[in-house]
């Protein structure tokens, strides 16, 4: 028998979506406190280029409405993009876990190292929001899949919690 329940309840996309969604939104936050807490002031101090998603909110300002986004808009339109890929990322993921329960393989870390090598590592750079990985520090790079991982680790025991609940 499973020790979790949703298993022994068969597949149902719809509350896998509302779980995972939730879980995404808490495990976004953990991997920003992990972010905060690995950060290396020098580095972020002297940072000359503005983080991906702030990059990728401005071309989506500029593409839809035809707006540049103020320095004051970059502080809440980094952070709002940031929440809506990490909880669309897990609201997908908690679909497909009630269908393929192998997806939830590692306790969310396979999903976690998936959404970092498709975003971070290809698409991210592939669209010119951020350099390549190749360009990044071993310990910089560590610490960016660290946070992928916490990320997927929350969201799957925040997902569990949820789903067992509904």
């Amino acid at each position: 028998m499973s020790s979790d329940r949703a298993d022994e309840r068969g597949g149902q996309p719809w509350r896998g979506l509302v779980a995972g969604a939730l879980g995404g939104i808490v495990g976004t936050f953990a991997m920003g406190q992990f972010h905060t807490l690995f950060q290396n002031p020098a580095t972020s101090s002297s940072q000359e280029s503005e983080d991906s998603t702030v990059k990728a909110a401005s071309a989506i300002s500029q593409a839809v409405f035809d707006h540049k986004l103020t320095p004051e808009e970059k502080k809440i339109a980094g952070p709002v993009m940031d929440y809506a890929f990490g909880t669309s990322m897990a609201a997908i993921y908690g679909a497909v876990a009630e269908l393929l329960p192998h997806a939830r393989a590692g306790y969310g870390m396979a999903f976690a190292a998936t959404v970092w090598l498709g975003a971070h590592v290809i698409t991210v750079p592939a669209l010119g929001l951020s350099e390549p990985i190749t360009r990044s520090t071993p310990a910089s790079e560590g610490i960016e899949l660290g946070a992928h991982l916490v990320y997927g680790v929350v969201t799957e025991g925040i997902r569990r919690l949820i789903r067992r609940a509904i």
